[in-house]
């Protein structure tokens, strides 16, 4: 399994950025996919769960709102849609598979992943 993340950079506060996640050696349409992130000196926190249906989606407080996420089980891409972003949002972002399938809510595991796309908010 294979998963490149791409679509960082640095942004202004409050604009918007698309991260992109590429999977290959499985099928989106068999898997849970999320993304997690980790900011400097922080512990990892998963920001978006997207169910292996494509049905239930999880989200974290601290995104709820602002970020949603998609596939694409044709291309086997996952996609993070970010908006108004904060300084509070700079981090390591990075796409994974899930455990397990339904995305219940904080309490998931991660297990391919790929190296992560650095997000930078700043004025």
């Amino acid at each position: 399994v294979n998963i490149v993340e791409s679509g960082g950079g640095l942004v202004h506060p409050g604009e918007s950025l698309r991260l992109s996640c590429v999977v290959s050696g499985l099928k989106l349409s068999d898997r849970a996919i999320g993304w997690f992130r980790q900011a400097q000196g922080k512990g990892r926190e998963g920001i978006a769960c997207l169910s292996r249906s494509g049905k239930n989606t999880y989200y974290p407080d601290s995104v709820k709102g602002r970020f949603t996420i998609s596939r694409d089980t044709v291309w086997n891409t996952a996609y993070l849609q970010m908006r108004s972003l904060t300084p509070e949002d700079t981090a390591d972002y990075y796409c994974a598979t899930v455990r397990p399938d339904h995305c219940p809510g904080p309490a998931i595991e991660y297990d391919y992943f790929g190296q992560g796309t650095q997000v930078t908010v700043a004025s």
